[in-house]
């Protein structure tokens, strides 16, 4: 009986996640560089369902099994969906959009160091070139990269930067063996990770000019998800108010 509420329970707080996580993809479509999560469940380990109790003078700790709940499911983690998302031109010279695999890297005032697919760049008071959030981006050697006052400026395919036909540097991209856990920080911001592996430089970097990468959120299959999950919700708690109904009634009829 008590078996029906745990797995009930638990995938209410499942499909609450996963609505979460659809929710979070539709709120970003226009976000240029944005890589849509995927929520990954997994069976609820057994060795969980278990009661701990203290027992005896010295409190000691005893576990008593309560049973298999192999068909009990927890939400396991979120990923980055990597594939790229379509190229539209823009016709800014500081737009680029990255072809294939890589990653921007970027600098914020601490020193921490961030990747993104974004690459809505502009100059900030100082000549440096950022990102929407003021995040520095990064040329060879890791030295951001800086065009004084110049008055043309623009990045080629080969992420060379020139500014009024001055050559002041080059954009350099990262990859990595994982992208897939890459750490979300923001919008469209990723920082590295154990499970992502450490960027390694792109010796040939294939950018496009004058253009941006939008999400690779697609909003039907979103929409889908999001109706499916709250459904899946909504029966699962139709499913624990039964349990808990018929719980009761089972203690008040063995109680007298």
């Amino acid at each position: 009986m008590f078996r029906g509420l745990y797995g009930a329970s638990s995938a209410m707080l499942v499909q609450e996640k996963v609505i979460d996580v659809a929710s979070n993809n539709l709120a970003n479509v226009d976000t240029a560089g944005f890589k849509r999560r995927i929520s990954v469940n997994k069976s609820f380990p057994e060795v969980m369902i278990e009661r701990r109790e203290a027992v005896g003078p010295f409190e000691r700790q005893v576990y008593w099994p309560i049973g298999s709940a192999s068909l009990n499911v927890v939400l396991s983690e979120t990923t980055v969906d990597p594939s790229e998302g379509q190229v539209i031109s823009t016709g800014n010279p500081l737009d680029v959009a990255i072809s294939g695999r890589g990653f921007f890297s970027l600098r914020d005032g601490a020193g921490n160091v961030f990747y993104s697919r974004a690459g809505n760049f502009t100059l900030d008071a100082n000549g440096f070139i950022v990102n929407q959030e003021g995040l520095t981006l990064l040329g060879d050697g890791g030295v951001p990269i800086n065009v004084g006052d110049a008055s043309s400026v623009a990045i080629d395919e080969r992420g060379t930067v020139v500014a009024d036909g001055e050559i002041l540097g080059a954009v350099q991209l990262f990859d990595f063996a994982n992208p897939t856990y890459l750490r979300n920080y923001g919008k469209n911001l990723f920082q590295a990770n154990e499970a992502s592996g450490e960027p390694v430089l792109v010796e040939t970097p294939m950018l496009v000019g004058g253009a941006l990468e939008k999400s690779n959120v697609n909003v039907v299959h979103e929409m889908v998800r999001l109706i499916e999950g709250q459904r899946a919700y909504e029966a699962s708690a139709r499913t624990l108010a039964m349990q808990d109904e018929q719980t009761g009634s089972m203690i008040n009829t063995f109680g007298r």
